[in-house]
């Protein structure tokens, strides 16, 4: 079972006049230009299976957000004094729906966090990650504006979207809440979700309710820790918040950067440590040649993973 679709599959499937990386590998006479669109995937522009997964991310980051923040906000007017269980429930019920939806039809990202960590595992290329997170950002957007037409003004600015502030806790606390609970989420919900030999025998179920898990563990620890009334527990999507700074700027785009800078270090901290894992161990899901780190090494010296086992 593949949670995030690998680009060997868009290989497959493409219609470009350029070069794969594959065959850039066997080539010794190419111009810089060649070797860094093909280190960056661009032949995934011309594959109509690309631009549907991006659809599909758009459309469905879109769903999960206005899902997302309509419930946090009801959970968190409502008339229970403590609502740290209502919130990290309903994320973990929300998240598994639209994962066990999702990763058959575009690998289930909805964040730019699993994304950013795909491409650089290798997972999908470097093109197709800035496809999917311009529509989960666009995504962001759209259902904002639909936010802002159907629900109570009052219920969403008093309650920050949904936790787009964090409310009572400084900017320094929320960026360590966001890196810290991102990277658990990486260690728990990711490493399991690029084994290819245990998602194989858990299944695509397990597997998602491992990731959603993870998630709804999170905001539960960050609500706890903090003991602060009103916030609504770490993002682990910068993208959710994108559309109601935009939209609304103030306070809401001031503080908008620890949804973003925390998450995205603790991807590259991940990737570091996901380096120093026994490699007995697991079946990782990536495709060697896309690594992040050998990309480099081929634009640099022409050659990298695959041209040297060779």
């Amino acid at each position: 079972m593949d949670l995030i679709p690998s680009s060997e599959e868009a290989d497959h499937t493409h219609v470009s006049p350029g070069l794969s990386f594959q065959s850039c590998q066997k080539i010794n006479t190419l111009t810089r230009r060649q070797l860094f669109l093909a280190c960056v995937g661009y032949h995934e522009f011309f594959s109509p299976q690309m631009w549907r997964a991006a659809f599909t991310e758009l459309v469905a980051t879109a769903c999960l957000i206005f899902t997302l923040t309509t419930t946090i906000i009801a959970c968190l007017d409502s008339h229970e004094a403590e609502p740290k269980l209502l919130v990290p429930i309903a994320v973990f019920i929300i998240a598994f729906l639209f994962l066990i939806v999702t990763v058959p039809l575009s690998g289930g990202h909805m964040s730019p966090v699993f994304t950013f960590i795909a491409a650089l595992k290798g997972i999908i290329t470097l093109t197709r990650a800035a496809t999917y997170v311009l529509a989960q950002c666009l995504g962001s957007i759209i259902c904002f504006l639909i936010i802002n037409s159907v629900m109570s003004q009052n219920a969403a600015k008093k309650y920050s979207f949904g936790g787009c502030i964090a409310t009572g806790i400084s900017p320094e606390t929320a960026l360590i809440l966001e890196f810290t609970c991102t990277f658990v989420v990486l260690l728990v919900g990711v490493t399991i979700a690029f084994d290819k030999r245990r998602c194989k025998e858990l299944g695509l179920a397990m597997v998602c309710a491992i990731v959603a898990g993870a998630m709804g563990l999170s905001v539960f620890v960050s609500i706890t820790v903090t003991q602060r009334v009103g916030y609504a527990g770490v993002g682990l999507n910068p993208a959710r918040c994108l559309g109601p700074a935009l939209l609304h700027g103030g306070p809401l785009w001031e503080g908008h950067w620890v949804f973003w800078l925390g998450p995205f270090v603790a991807c590259v901290v991940y990737y570091g440590f996901s380096k120093t894992l026994p490699e007995e161990s697991f079946v990782w899901e990536d495709t060697e040649e896309y690594d992040i780190i050998n990309l480099v090494k081929v634009f640099r010296h022409g050659r990298g993973t695959s041209s040297e086992k060779k």
